[in-house]
């Protein structure tokens, strides 16, 4: 019987009736669709004449029991139109007994016909990805989600992604479509909790009697509300049915009579401050992710949250998304002009805000930021130190090196081998000799010839490497002017050196360079040699900084660690200490009181709190300028760019300020120096004392 079934060749007809939409046009076409045993069988456009009349045949061959007849706007998916709130109609077992039949008329009222006209639109996103400074982003994948929000829960849906070129520039088309059944629509959806909402309802919450702050879940869930509506049985009743979307308007009616009017929350369409019925939602609401696979990591680049959110954005809309630091950025600036160079970047800091270089202050020479009264004020450099520059447009340079000298005078010497660390430069475009476009790592590498050590120069290397392809199709993004990694760890004393940079002509062939015509390049726009001043600081021993709790006294008595303290009656608070660096770099230290959870104490803010300088056995002297920062040093005497602490004494007139309840507390120092280690900006290194006891107060 089933194979006779599946044998059938069905034939019918199917009449549409918009005769009675008052502005019909009959230019307007409907999507017809058959489905059957969850399949689509067959689809159509149907076309109206001048009355509003149409009709569609279908032929099929085999067909299951019944069949349901789908119509809906022209411009869906047909395996949209199930899920939309359509038209429909089933034709029964007992009909397809016939095999050939035509249906009555189907009728397509005004409220159809107007609805489905703006139901599925097309959107099309057009945008960049730029760096902080406006570089563009190449090789980025750029995806825009559809975000919802409920109560403090979330929601995102992916309508697209694209690929940004050399220029950062991206384009996202996609089609959004509304109208759909609630029961659909939540089925689709994927839901999180949103701790920005977390944050904004929280302190709502707490001042609601009867509504203790429950314990979020990741899902969405009503039973949130169940200790507020406790005391209403009909609204106890809705809360406990399973997640729908019938309830809502009920409960929301329910909700605002319990909860306090903010206009903000109807505002930001937070239910149920306001209604919410995202099936309806023609206009989509967007964020956006960029993801970049650059120097062998995929990074995030781009990360926006809901609240970010690009609220119904017009069919055309045009952005510009602003990369973070992890970002791999085109870097093709153009050289400056003439037969010259400048060695003007030093980690991440240029070259004229280091004292005694071109455009600085002469002193202290070496230092960053000089003379600068403040913690981030006169900063040597210790361990890799990168220094980066570019060659002029005129200067006919193969290969350099750096060489170096204590004076500006010489005498100058080549950088010993275990000094000089090679490192890599990354571009974007086809790979070399051709191949994929994408992020493509090549080395630099210092190498003997001619009895010196060299690396080649970035021109020579495009000049032999894709020669003409460099700021068209290939682009710098890593490292394109970076010149050297300086390993002044173990290979330098501690000082001020001078750098300056030698350039080579090959006078080689092939795969046999050698070096000639040797230049002291001057640096652009002077008649001045080029050179750098950096001062070393690489005493980063177990002594520099050193740190250490050398005594705790309580209303004169000393205080063990980790001893029992009954201090009841208030009294005094003592402290001796040590923060010292016999390089006499230090940034500034820290002393505190921590206890239970979270709780801390800033003892030297304490009211009446005094420092004193004090020599503590064995060796550290008493300090001359008591700080607790640079600044303040530089304030009360200290010479820049030297501040070296020492023993110092804490007093602390009432210990309450300290110890403030019962319980255990350790009392924690920080001594940080102001040395950029390994081109780190985060003051380092640093050092750590702490010192426990309990104190009953």
């Amino acid at each position: 019987m089933a194979d006779q079934k599946q044998s059938r060749q069905l034939s019918f007809e199917i009449p549409l009736d918009a005769s009675g939409v008052d502005d019909f046009s009959p230019e307007t076409p409907v999507k017809v669709v058959v489905e059957g045993a969850g399949n689509i069988l067959h689809s159509a456009l149907a076309r109206f004449d001048k009355t509003g009349r149409a009709v569609v045949r279908v032929e099929l061959s085999g067909a299951p029991d019944t069949l349901n007849i789908i119509i809906g706007p022209a411009d869906a998916e047909n395996e949209d139109l199930p899920h939309l709130q359509t038209i429909s109609r089933t034709i029964s077992a007992r009909t397809l007994q016939e095999r050939r039949f035509k249906l009555e008329p189907i009728s397509i009222s005004a409220y159809y016909w107007h609805w489905w006209r703006r139901w599925c639109r097309h959107f099309v996103i057009a945008g960049r990805v730029i760096c902080p400074d406006g570089k563009p982003v190449p090789g980025a994948q750029v995806c825009a989600f559809d975000i919802d929000r409920w109560w403090w829960w979330s929601s995102r849906q992916q309508v697209g992604c694209d690929t940004t070129d050399a220029n950062g520039a991206f384009t996202i088309k996609f089609r959004w479509c509304c109208g759909w059944w609630p029961w659909w629509w939540w089925r689709i959806r994927y839901w999180q909790l949103e701790p920005w909402l977390v944050d904004l309802l929280r302190p709502i919450i707490e001042q609601v009697p009867d509504f203790p702050i429950p314990i979020p879940d990741p899902r969405p869930s009503l039973t949130v509300f169940a200790p507020l509506l406790e005391r209403d049985g009909q609204a106890m009743a809705l809360v406990n049915q399973p997640f729908g979307t019938a309830m809502l308007p009920a409960l929301r009616e329910k909700l605002r009579a319990r909860l306090p009017h903010i206009p903000e929350l109807e505002q930001l369409r937070i239910w149920p401050w306001a209604p919410w019925q995202p099936w309806w939602d023609c206009t989509p609401d967007i964020i956006f992710q960029v993801t970049q696979q650059c120097e062998g990591q995929l990074k995030v680049i781009v990360d926006e949250t809901i609240a970010d959110t690009r609220w119904n954005i017009p069919t055309n809309v045009s952005v510009t998304l602003v990369a973070n630091e992890a970002a791999c950025c085109i870097d093709d600036l153009p050289p400056p002009e003439g037969n010259c160079v400048v060695v003007a970047n030093v980690c991440s800091s240029l070259s004229n805000g280091i004292g005694g270089n071109m455009g600085a202050m002469a002193a202290p020479a070496g230092y960053l930021n000089p003379s600068v009264v403040a913690s981030y004020g006169d900063r040597p450099f210790a361990g890799t130190v990168s220094i980066g520059g570019q060659f002029g447009s005129a200067a006919m340079v193969d290969f350099y090196e750096f060489e170096w000298a204590t004076s500006p005078g010489g005498p100058w010497q080549p950088m010993p081998p275990a000094a000089v660390g090679n490192f890599t430069r990354t571009f974007w475009g086809p790979a070399l000799p051709a191949g994929p476009v994408g992020f493509h790592t090549l080395p630099v590498t210092f190498t003997p010839i001619s009895g010196r050590l060299v690396a080649p120069s970035r021109a020579f290397f495009e000049a032999n490497n894709g020669p003409g392809s460099w700021g068209l199709s290939r682009f710098w993004v890593s490292n394109p002017n970076l010149l050297l990694q300086w390993l002044t760890a173990n290979t330098f004393a501690d000082g001020t050196y001078y750098l300056r940079l030698v350039g080579y002509q090959n006078s080689g062939t092939g795969a046999n360079p050698q070096l000639g015509h040797p230049q002291i390049l001057p640096i652009c726009n002077t008649d001045h040699e080029n050179y750098l001043v950096l001062t070393i600081d690489n005493s980063t021993s177990n002594l520099e900084p050193a740190a250490d709790i050398v005594a705790v006294r309580i209303n004169g008595n000393l205080a063990d660690p980790c001893a029992n303290i009954i201090a009841g009656s208030g009294g005094t608070l003592e402290i001796d200490f040590i923060a010292y660096d016999v390089g006499q770099h230090l940034a500034f230290y820290t002393l505190e009181a921590t206890y239970g959870r979270d709780g801390r104490v800033n003892l030297l803010t304490c009211p009446g709190a005094t420092l004193t300088p004090i020599a503590l056995p064995p060796t550290t002297p008493a300090a001359d300028q008591v700080g607790p920062d640079y600044g303040a040093a530089r304030s009360q005497g200290a010479t820049a760019p030297h501040w070296r602490g020492g023993g110092l004494r804490l007093t602390i007139p009432d210990l309450r300020c300290a110890f403030p309840i019962t319980c255990c507390y350790q009392i924690e120092l920080r001594v940080y120096k102001r040395t950029i280690v390994d081109c780190n900006y985060d003051y380092h290194p640093r050092k750590l004392s702490f010192y426990s006891l309990t104190v009953a107060v």
